[in-house]
């Protein structure tokens, strides 16, 4: 049956190695981009808002994060030397560091941000050698297990998105019918139509979603459309020269073991999902890539940069393999960065329709997760490993507030859910 199935048309092609025809490429591409936008614009959004930046300032960072998190994603996907993965992998700036980051931006300039980012960068670039050693503590049982809390994690981030704009927490009759309108469609899409056109399903979605929002008063603001330059560029230290302080860049060395451990969750859901697992040596050059990543965004006056696991939803979803779909991506993020009055329109998309789209991908890589479970054998034992590791993850989900007791640094790791579970399957 496995000869069969590889025989079939288009199936041959849809390695992570091939490169899908420039027609296929550049919508398989968007629709990674547009699954990540509302999660990579929001960091600068918060951290600029929390330093008091507004108009010019605020959309420069923006601009700035876009167009590091393309390059970024370019070195992680192509890879170089021993940078990158090599898998279909999205890198964005990582919510772990927006606490951190606010906090130094009471005590010092947004240059001692900087700083630290570049500092975070450097450990990880240094470490990511031994932390690959960590691989061996990831039997089938410790990677379904974070796969699974990687998807119902980020449920938390679906849910953000339909109840967006309210001061409540509840979502509106429009909202709800706009994200379940979205989601039905990707489903008769990806159930109905033929299968090029589904491996878009999500784009289509959007699209669709956002086209009959437009309709709708209040749904779809383009109202930054007219304002926003055609032509934007991205200059290295633009706000200052980065200064280095010690407790900043200590809180960010925290943040970048917190960044390390999710990558490493990320890159080994892509790679089962994909059937090439990732070996300790990818891992390691991946892990290189984030550092990388991160030191480029210090440089350009945005902040640390990981695996976005929202793509890997779109991955399982739309079975597509190719790693050059997310090259494609980062070409198309380097230019939103660059042109600010594109960024502009696809920031138009209602989050409502992204919310819709986001209970598909973040549920199918819940899925992926428990497709890897069942390759382990369970007894007491195991059911147990899985039962405390979601029930640890799902806690700072379920109670934001349930670690604010704790010191900043315990916070820093176990507020974020994957990096919790993760640890706690190891362990």
């Amino acid at each position: 049956m496995t000869t069969t199935r590889d025989v079939k048309p288009g199936r041959s092609t849809n390695r992570v190695d091939s490169i899908p025809p420039l027609a296929r490429l550049f919508p398989l591409g968007l629709q990674h981009v547009l699954a990540m936008y509302a999660g990579a614009v929001a960091v600068p959004l918060i951290v600029g808002g929390a330093f008091g930046f507004e108009g010019a300032d605020l959309a420069f960072l923006i601009s700035a994060d876009l167009f590091v998190a393309g390059l970024a994603t370019i070195l992680q996907s192509v890879g170089f030397w021993r940078f990158g993965v090599r898998l279909p992998l999205m890198q964005g700036v990582t919510f772990a560091a927006v606490g951190p980051m606010v906090a130094i931006g009471q005590s010092y300039p947004i240059t001692a941000v900087f700083g630290a980012t570049i500092a975070c960068g450097v450990f990880m670039l240094l470490i990511a050698p031994f932390f690959a050693q960590l691989l061996r503590f990831f039997p089938p049982i410790v990677t379904g297990t974070v796969i699974l809390i990687i998807g119902l994690s980020l449920m938390g981030v679906a849910s953000g998105w339909i109840v967006s704009g309210s001061d409540d927490g509840s979502a509106s009759g429009a909202s709800l019918a706009f994200a379940a309108g979205t989601l039905a469609f990707i489903i008769v899409v990806e159930r109905f139509a033929p299968r090029g056109i589904a491996r878009i399903s999500v784009l289509l979605g959007l699209v669709v979603g956002t086209l009959v929002a437009s309709f709708v008063p209040g749904m779809v603001d383009w109202s930054g459309v007219g304002d926003a330059a055609w032509v934007g560029f991205v200059t290295p230290f633009h706000f200052g020269v980065p200064t280095f302080e010690i407790v900043p860049i200590i809180s960010m060395l925290i943040v970048g073991i917190v960044i390390m451990t999710e990558t490493t969750g990320d890159m080994i859901a892509v790679g089962e999902i994909v059937d090439k697992p990732v070996t300790r040596r990818q891992l390691a050059d991946g892990l290189r890539a984030d550092g990388l990543g991160t030191i480029l965004g210090g440089i350009f006056n945005t902040f640390p940069y990981t695996a976005f696991a929202q793509n890997v939803g779109l991955v399982s979803l739309t079975g597509v393999r190719s790693r050059f779909v997310a090259t494609a991506a980062g070409v198309i993020l380097v230019v939103l960065g660059l042109v600010p009055k594109v960024a502009a329109i696809v920031e138009g998309v209602p989050s409502a329709v992204l919310g819709g789209a986001g209970i598909a991908l973040f549920g199918m890589v819940a899925a992926s997760g428990i497709r890897t479970l069942t390759k382990v054998r369970f007894d007491n034992r195991s059911i147990l490993v899985v039962a405390i590791s979601v029930g640890v993850a799902l806690l700072p989900t379920v109670s934001p507030n349930v670690y604010h007791q704790m010191p900043s640094w315990f916070q820093q790791i176990f507020d974020s859910g994957i990096s919790a579970g993760a640890i706690v399957a190891i362990l």
